[in-house]
């Protein structure tokens, strides 16, 4: 299915040439395409910025990967995501995937992250993983912990594996931290999950990251609300001052 989401950001950038373009073209269904050129036009509605916070639809997502430098070879090993409309939590388990990594991880790594070696030689690869990743968000924003993180990483498997930008907008939890309680030093998911009272359960699994940045994000919508403040737009007026 990965050709696919190809043939889907090459409608959006024009990056990848005509015979890739051609190959997917004939192996699409109706329906598929139906899909794409729907999640096409959700991608190019308005912005999100003026969206009041009730209406508001977010992905929250996490990443696992081997280091911190993706334009020096550290790789994703896993992704996970919740959807929140609002500040309610989504229904769903969420969205899970390991990422095939067929050379042995340091110790050090796989007791991090509690991956189990064996798991990521059999796992889906990069391409699978992307294509189900961004049918699991369609048109939604993005929402992360200290997102620059997840950022440069989508940048960079975006390009180097669909050969195209990474397009969605992400969001950082920090800045509305920011805004919802200005006087507090709140950094690392830890600090920021023991303030609000939000269990700690498995650290360091994409997933369950995911959940924990999710209630994090709607706590601090719940207080921005209270506040006053009723779009992204009026939080990022409020930061600029």
């Amino acid at each position: 299915m990965i050709n696919h989401m190809i043939q889907y950001m090459k409608q959006l950038s024009g990056k990848l040439s005509p015979n890739v373009y051609t190959s997917v073209q004939h192996q699409s269904s109706a329906s598929q395409m139906a899909y794409m050129r729907q999640l096409q036009k959700e991608l190019k509605k308005e912005s999100v910025l003026n969206k009041r916070f009730e209406e508001l639809e977010v992905v929250v997502f996490d990443i696992e990967t081997t280091g911190f430098y993706p334009d020096r070879g550290d790789k994703i090993l896993s992704i996970g995501a919740v959807k929140v409309k609002g500040t309610k939590l989504g229904e769903e388990e969420g969205f899970y995937s390991l990422v095939r990594h067929e050379e042995p991880l340091p110790q050090p790594i796989l007791e991090f992250t509690g991956i189990q070696q064996e798991d990521l030689f059999t796992a889906p690869t990069i391409e699978q993983v992307l294509e189900q990743f961004f049918h699991y968000v369609e048109g939604r924003t993005l929402v992360a912990h200290h997102s620059q993180h997840e950022k440069s990483f989508m940048q960079h498997v975006s390009w180097h594996v669909l050969r195209t930008n990474f397009i969605h907008r992400v969001i950082d939890t920090s800045f509305l931290i920011k805004v919802a309680l200005p006087h507090q030093s709140l950094k690392t998911l830890d600090e920021c999950c023991d303030f609000f009272n939000i269990p700690i359960l498995t650290r360091h699994h994409a997933l369950e990251d995911a959940k924990m940045t999710a209630h994090l994000w709607i706590k601090n919508v719940q207080i921005v609300k209270e506040l006053g403040f009723h779009t992204l737009q009026d939080v990022y007026t409020e930061l600029a001052k």
